[in-house]
């Protein structure tokens, strides 16, 4: 019965996916992925509309991207105040302690919660309009509860991001974050589209429960603008692959993973081509 009743709500999806505008909607935001190799984004997304960036982590295996940390410094520490001045980074959500190992994070979490709380009381000259704490959340992670009362030692606003890579549903996500996310904390759901875990009109539904469950004011979507190349490692997507799943995010608050990376200025003037006028 649950597989029908799954089928049926994945097929009703399909069909207002294929009703939808095809339009680019507005875009919110782009995710910048601090690492030695890109510490200088550089970009021309406000011309989807886009005003916030998220910065995915400003110390990274306690390699740090920000003064005053009293850590190791990064290979060269990015121009804040240019990166300031940007009209797409009009709004920053600053990112704070993680690693890039995964399960090292979730093993961390004391460390990177106390580490986070330091970076948030010296923050880089940008205009701050949340934190986000990078340790993600997936179902197959039992002990994510524990984050309840670390993320208490954090700023607000205060970001998580969620993903669903054991495809448990979005009714089974959503309650394992009802059980324990504190109620002032919001969530940034991963689509999957880019690693072909799901299709962009499920992500969509995945989304529409999240807001049902948590609020339309603590959800944003984060739309994977990479696809997996052949011989390995991700590639940027393809206009024909990212116009379609934007525009089955119409009404969402998107956010684009990852701007420097993958939304070079050719796609950008793509998909500003298939905007409505604002």
């Amino acid at each position: 019965m649950r597989a029908l009743f799954c089928g049926l709500v994945a097929a009703v999806a399909l069909l207002v996916a294929g009703c939808a505008s095809k339009a680019v909607p507005p875009i919110e935001g782009v995710v910048w992925q601090i690492d030695n190799e890109h510490t200088e984004p550089r970009g021309d997304w406000e011309r989807l509309g886009v005003r916030r960036l998220l910065v995915q982590w400003t110390v990274v295996d306690n390699l740090a991207f920000v003064p005053g940390t009293e850590l190791p410094a990064g290979r060269s520490m990015p121009d804040w105040s240019r990166i300031a001045g940007q009209p797409w980074a009009h709004e920053v959500i600053l990112g704070l302690a993680g690693r890039f190992d995964e399960r090292n994070a979730r093993a961390s979490l004391e460390e990177l919660a106390q580490l986070s709380a330091r970076i948030a009381k010296s923050p880089p000259p940008v205009n701050v309009a949340g934190w986000y704490f990078p340790v993600e959340i997936d179902p197959t992670w039992m002990e994510a509860f524990r984050l309840k009362a670390l993320l208490a030692q954090l700023p607000r606003p205060l970001w998580i991001s969620v993903y669903d890579s054991a495809n448990v549903g979005p009714e089974e996500l959503a309650q394992s974050l009802v059980e324990w996310l504190p109620p002032d904390v919001g969530v940034f759901f991963q689509d999957g589209v880019g690693v072909h875990a799901r299709e962009a009109y499920v992500a969509r539904h995945y989304a529409n429960v999240l807001v049902r469950r948590l609020g339309r004011e603590r959800v944003r979507l984060i739309a994977e603008a990479f696809r997996p190349n052949p011989g390995g490692g991700f590639r940027p997507a393809t206009l024909d692959e990212l116009r379609p799943q934007l525009a089955t995010y119409e009404g969402f608050p998107i956010y684009l993973f990852e701007g420097p990376r993958y939304v070079g200025t050719s796609l950008v003037q793509g998909l500003a081509a298939g905007q409505q006028p604002r």
